[in-house]
């Protein structure tokens, strides 16, 4: 999606010939913020607004890029405190993989940044400070991030618990884009995203813009099921929360907005039952009982307590809940993992402690399906959606999302320390 995006906005862009100045023109040279040792000109925030604004960036307003030039001298800062620098061979691989994004190459991306006024510096510079920073993140933070087998488990939860989209509700609003107005499109598609916060403002909107028979009924279109859109969409409206308005999607003679309305969808099978892992321990007296589970935070400390004792007093099952007896069931549905709960019997007593309650698709440790190869190595079935993500790749995920938390946190706390000023 950032592919198809940055390729329309570079397209738009050259159509329209280049961008407005960023503001008035003045002594290119003059400071306007310190940071640290170093300072942002007049000039380079020139130049980094018209950057920001070629790639359509949402935050290319002129605070937002002074605070981006702003952290890109704590990043270069903070690598140079660490001894890193960006070699020439990591920068031109890094502006590669940039201008790839528009599926260009180096010269034809600079080429375009320097029809629209933005030197091939500015360009080098952007991708200067990210090569540092991915470094300096790497030696000093990834070596701190870890993933423990509860957080894994806690998110593997959570995707149980999310039911998968079945059925959405959309409403769509095409604005047409013949031949030299592509950028004049583009330029309407994203005021609407930037404007529209409820369905009567995109309804509105569809009415006013929209060239499609929906435009009468404010783009709503009927519910539909997930599997009906186009594979290409699919991604897209599923990353969408309901109420949310889409990107600005570039098609053949228009560009495109969808808003959701609603959605609907169904847990995986199984994903209600629960796998119950427990203690049970018989002992003489109710008094016996409650000494022995108030010295007890675990499932484990009980049998230290049953040191001695014939095996028979104490057992530990892990059973689905239809296979607990009623009585236990009833008891054990309100603790929490470690907790316990005292049964009388007469003259004895029974603590029941719970050690772990978990998904019953998570107790049985699911994985995604393979997809079937063919002999000709051709994809066969397609893998069972029903299927969980592999555990190992869900653990990537969080382990990058919490790398990417620990950046921002640093780069905060360079922020709160550095000495900014103005002249």
């Amino acid at each position: 999606m950032r592919r198809i995006l940055l390729g329309a906005a570079m397209a738009a862009m050259l159509a329209a010939g280049g961008v407005a100045p960023a503001f008035a023109q003045g002594n290119p040279f003059q400071p306007l913020v310190y940071v640290n040792d170093s300072v942002v000109t007049r000039y380079e925030l020139d130049q980094r607004m018209r950057f920001l604004q070629i790639l359509r960036a949402p935050d290319g307003d002129r605070a937002s890029a002074e605070q981006a030039l702003i952290d890109d001298r704590l990043r270069l800062f903070a690598a140079r405190q660490m001894g890193i620098a960006a070699s020439d061979a990591q920068i031109d691989a890094g502006l590669a993989e940039f201008a790839g994004r528009a599926n260009m190459d180096v010269e034809e991306f600079t080429r375009a940044l320097a029809q629209a006024g933005v030197e091939q510096q500015t360009f080098r510079d952007f991708i200067a400070a990210g090569v540092v920073w991915r470094e300096l993140v790497r030696q000093r933070l990834v070596p701190q991030v870890q993933v423990s087998d509860a957080e894994l488990d806690q998110e593997m939860q959570r995707v149980i618990e999310t039911p998968r989209i079945t059925h959405v509700a959309l409403s769509e609003l095409i604005i047409p884009a013949p031949p030299g107005q592509e950028a004049q499109a583009m330029r309407l598609a994203e005021s609407l995203v930037q404007s529209v916060r409820s369905e009567a403002d995109f309804a509105a909107a569809a009415r006013q813009h929209s060239a499609t028979p929906s435009a009468e009924n404010g783009g709503r279109l009927p519910w539909a099921p997930l599997e009906n859109l186009p594979p290409s969409l699919r991604p897209i409206i599923l990353s969408m929360q309901n109420g949310q308005i889409s990107q600005p999607l570039t098609v053949e003679g228009a560009v495109v907005l969808f808003y959701l309305r609603d959605s609907r969808g169904t847990l995986r099978p199984g994903a209600k039952e629960q796998v119950l892992d427990y203690v049970r321990f018989r002992l003489a007296s109710t008094a016996e009982a409650n000494r022995i589970a108030a010295l007890s935070d675990t499932c484990a400390d009980l049998f230290v307590h049953a040191r001695n004792l014939p095996p028979e007093q104490i057992q530990r099952q892990t059973l689905s809940q239809g296979q607990i007896p009623t009585a236990e069931a009833i008891r054990l549905a309100v603790l929490d993992d470690n907790e316990s709960t005292i049964v009388s019997q007469g003259g004895s007593a029974e603590i029941l402690m719970l050690c772990k309650r978990q998904s019953a698709l998570l107790a049985g440790n699911a994985q995604e399906a393979p997809v079937p190869v063919t002999a000709e190595g051709e994809e066969g079935a397609a893998p069972d959606p029903d299927a969980l993500p592999d555990r190992e790749q869900m653990r990537g995920q969080i382990f990058s999302r919490k790398v990417g938390q620990a950046a921002d946190n640093y780069l905060a706390e360079l922020r709160a320390n550095a000495i900014i000023r103005r002249p």
